[in-house]
């Protein structure tokens, strides 16, 4: 055994000077030899200093004009006393060595390279090439210069070999003696138990760490709790609560369109949104094919709707255009979680008596459009808003300020935009210390009369309202630059065991 052979060899000698020679000269693999040194040396059986080694080995493409030649031997050879072709010679070479060959062999003032014809300048030439990389693989010493232009040709690599020199550490011993760990039923039987010697039991050794599940970043940043559930649990409104913001959750839609609810007229129709309006398109939106449509909708409310489209209302000439019930009915992957909140302000404006309301939605959306790293094609998206009397654009600034601060981002901006159904509108930037740029968080603004007077709703209830991907947000607080890394299938599995808790500037 390898084991025997270095005790053995160092009982009469005073080193082993190479690990490499040793195991070559006893035919023993020399990673074999690598672990048993490794192991002597953690019983202090023996001392082990590392050798390391650099030689030059052959490249795939080095080992395969080793065999058949250079390029430019190979393009010599393939030219005939009288001439060829430069179409012909093209087929007679494979495409690398085509290239790479004619250039060495017009640098080597091998060949002649005319418009129609390629002849050979000389009669006879030497594969210098072939024979630097032949002595390279013999491990023979090669002229400095000469390695370096192989090196430029990325035909030789640079190879690092380790290795030890072995000499006697303080347990030596000519032969180890192995230790007993466990107390058998056999060494009972044979009565062997009488002679064993046993290794002395470590009480300070670590067990093995225990592995338990994870939190993912979205669910240590405290906003994603929700999502992954079938209905809210305490944790989303107490995330919530705990920001001093005491909303409200609001009922989940069904993440797919197997609800009595018409996603088409909750996602756009119920939010003034045109039926033209690009947004719809299947550019933009996914569609449903089972069920594709439903007819299910509150009528005197989609009357309404119908009729803010067409002609207007409440200080609006509306779109001008016929309205179609079918369009309506189609079913989608809700687009945004406005569909949830417009569902909700139509239960609340059908109450006798009308009470101020703070709501919020976490949940997924969908979107048909290209994947990079700021963007994917399913998202989570956070919503919030609130419905009073007298509510003003002042307002809505005040409360995304205090929203985004307790969420550890200070830094934001607010730029004027447009939404069918919202007037003011504004989208929402925050710096990214990753990115180096502000980078658009969310959007926001005030709900239009067109929107919120066909719902019941008094004329002097205003809504603010704001938007979210949370995805975005975490970037932002844990550094993330790319959003593949933070969701889908490409997240590395370390990201989830290794990042921090991540606070929200709560005390």
């Amino acid at each position: 055994m390898a084991e025997e052979a270095v005790l053995g060899f160092l009982e009469k000698n005073e080193e082993i000077s190479d690990s490499g020679q040793f195991a070559a000269d006893r035919g023993i693999d020399h990673q074999e030899l690598t672990n048993i040194i490794k192991r002597l040396s953690g019983f202090r059986f023996v001392d082990a200093q590392d050798i390391k080694r650099e030689r030059w080995v052959l490249t795939e493409e080095g080992k395969t004009y080793a065999a058949a030649g250079s390029p430019e031997m190979q393009v010599f050879n393939a030219i005939p006393p009288p001439g060829i072709s430069l179409e012909e010679l093209q087929r007679k070479l494979d495409p690398s060595v085509f290239k790479i060959g004619c250039s060495q062999a017009k640098k080597n003032q091998w060949v002649e390279m005319g418009k129609q014809l390629v002849t050979r300048k000389v009669d006879n030439v030497e594969d210098k090439v072939k024979d630097l990389l032949n002595r390279v693989q013999d491990g023979e010493a090669i002229d400095p210069k000469e390695l370096d232009a192989l090196k430029r040709r990325k035909l030789i690599a640079p190879q690092t070999w380790k290795g030890y020199s072995i000499r006697k550490g303080p347990n030596y011993a000519p032969k180890r003696k192995i230790f007993a760990t466990d107390l058998t039923r056999d060494n009972l039987l044979r009565g062997d138990w009488k002679d064993l010697e046993f290794k002395e039991y470590n009480f300070s050794a670590k067990g093995q760490p225990i592995e338990g599940g994870h939190l993912h970043p979205l669910l240590k940043a405290g906003l994603c709790t929700a999502t992954i559930q079938d209905d809210f649990s305490s944790d989303g409104a107490d995330i919530f609560l705990a920001l001093d913001m005491h909303y409200a959750d609001l009922r989940r839609c069904p993440r797919t369109i197997l609800s009595k609810a018409g996603r088409f007229f909750w996602n756009f129709d119920a939010l003034f949104q045109p039926q033209q309006h690009p947004a719809r398109d299947s550019h933009d939106t996914f569609f449903l094919q089972v069920p594709s449509t439903t007819k299910t909708l509150p009528e005197d409310y989609v009357e309404r709707v119908k009729g803010v489209h067409e002609s207007g209302g409440y200080g609006s000439r509306g779109y001008g255009y016929e309205w179609k019930r079918e369009e309506a009915n189609k079913n989608l992957l809700r687009t945004h979680t406005t569909a949830v909140s417009s569902r909700m302000l139509y239960l609340l404006g059908q109450q006798k008596n009308f009470t101020p309301k703070k709501y919020f939605s976490i949940d997924r959306v969908f979107r048909n459009e290209a994947v990079d790293r700021t963007h994917l094609a399913e998202f989570h998206q956070i919503e919030g808003l609130v419905c009073d009397r007298g509510l003003s654009l002042g307002d809505l600034i005040g409360v995304l300020n205090n929203f985004f601060l307790r969420l550890g981002m200070s830094k934001l901006k607010f730029k004027p935009a447009y939404n069918p159904y919202t007037e003011p509108s504004m989208e929402i930037f925050s710096y990214h210390e990753g990115l180096k740029k502000w980078v658009e968080i969310g959007n926001s603004g005030m709900f239009r009369p067109e929107m919120l007077r066909p719902m019941g709703l008094p004329e002097d209830v205003r809504v603010i309202a704001w938007g979210l991907s949370l995805e975005r947000p975490t970037m932002i607080l844990y550094g993330v630059d790319n959003i593949r890394d933070l969701f889908g299938h490409k997240v590395d599995l370390s990201l989830i065991k290794k990042n921090p808790l991540c606070r929200l500037g709560m005390e």
